[in-house]
């Protein structure tokens, strides 16, 4: 059994709007009072036990006397960020991971999010195009692949363009695709986005010069109206108006630019689609993938190349192959890609030629002879194949 997940995007009714912004900023201000409790505790007794997440749970009946209106908001999903936080915690002790030190969480931001438990049959798809969720009843959605299994738990959202979905995650049985007994390297790349040992090559995504100078327009006049609008919150206070302006709400110009810039960067959505669909056919098609680890981190260092890279999305790649890979039965090895593409493949031998070219000469090598055995190479393939290579000898 797996657990996966499939989007819908909900169409709520007025009522239905309300409610969910009332859930949001429910378990908002849980977050933050429980957040606020444990540095409290901390500033007055550093030896005091941390409270995790069933301590935490325990504290909201008491939370919910002192402030009844948490009534309203749907039970589980105060629970659920009570385990978020928890997680968070355990994430920021572990020195394995070193992510950062929980944060307060505001709301002006323009993703909000809440997550419900499936309790009782409270979360039910009842058509394809109806939804049954917890304190908002029955709801129309649209799109979305429905998967069959057992319902655990939704979380309802909101992103910047006022887009309301709703992401389902469901137990259901792993479905193992048939044995081909066919391996394959991947070379990732910017020209091409994938490389293939037998030369299969899979162009990037590309985004038309014209959205992305619109794009580029819409996000300067955002940074203008922001601007703009901070300075007249400031002049406000400085002249101690009678109704001064204290949140970026109040500035419609800004909130237009900022739902425009939004709706611009749909292509995100578009990229996804069209990594989901490669790492599929990949993972149909071959039961042992060998990819290149990449330190993307320290590549989006390079300002020349970091705009291409990040188009890339190299990461978000592995970790598609990773989780379908173990859904699917086929198996993912990942190797260092040192020197993958000046080593030739035929005879393992490394071409020196290239020790004293820059980086931008390197990168405008795209085939190249080698000086030991005369093979003609194709640099990304040959790669491809090192990096295949270098897999199977893990197995073996």
């Amino acid at each position: 059994m797996v657990f996966k997940a499939f989007k819908l995007r909900l169409y709520p009714n007025k009522a239905q709007r309300n409610q969910i912004h009332v859930n949001f900023g429910c378990v908002r201000f849980v977050w933050n009072q429980m957040l606020n409790m444990h540095i409290e505790r901390y500033k007055n007794n550093k030896k005091a036990p941390f409270q995790n997440a069933f301590a935490m749970n325990n504290m909201l009946k008491a939370m919910k006397l002192e402030y009844p209106w948490l009534k309203q908001a749907e039970s589980t999903s105060l629970q659920v960020s009570n385990r978020d936080l928890n997680d968070a915690f355990q994430r920021f002790f572990d020195p394995s991971l070193q992510n950062g030190f929980p944060r307060f969480k505001s709301k002006k931001n323009a993703n909000q999010s809440y997550t419900s438990k499936f309790v009782n049959n409270n979360i039910q798809v009842v058509d394809n195009h109806h939804i049954k969720l917890p304190k908002l009843g029955l709801m129309y959605f649209r799109g979305g692949r429905i998967l069959e299994g057992k319902i655990k738990a939704v979380t309802i959202s909101v992103n910047s363009r006022n887009q309301y979905e709703a992401s389902v995650l469901v137990e259901n049985e792993n479905q193992v695709f048939k044995k081909t007994k066919k391996v394959v390297g991947i070379d990732l790349g910017l020209k091409n986005l994938s490389i293939t040992s037998d030369g299969q090559k899979e162009d990037i995504l590309k985004i038309s010069d014209k959205l992305n100078k619109k794009l580029k327009i819409w996000e300067r006049k955002k940074s203008r109206r922001l601007e703009n609008a901070k300075k007249a919150m400031a002049f406000d206070e400085h002249e101690k108006v009678l109704f001064p302006r204290t949140e970026l709400t109040q500035f419609p110009r800004y909130q237009q630019a900022k739902r425009t810039v939004a709706k611009i960067k749909k292509i995100a959505n578009r990229r996804k689609d069209n990594l989901h669909k490669l790492t599929t056919k990949l993972v149909k098609e071959y039961d042992v993938i060998v990819v290149e680890d990449l330190s993307v981190k320290n590549m989006m260092k390079n300002h020349h190349l970091s705009a291409s890279i990040a188009n890339a999305s190299w990461g978000t790649l592995v970790s598609q192959l990773k989780y379908k890979c173990e859904w699917h039965g086929k198996q993912l090895i990942i190797v260092d890609p040192k020197n993958t593409s000046r080593i030739c493949h035929e005879c393992k031998q490394k071409n020196h030629e290239f020790d004293d070219l820059t980086q931008n000469e390197w990168l405008n090598t795209r085939e190249w002879d080698c000086p030991n055995c005369n093979s003609h190479l194709d640099r990304d393939v040959n790669a491809a194949k090192n990096i295949l290579a270098r897999g199977l000898e893990t197995l073996f």
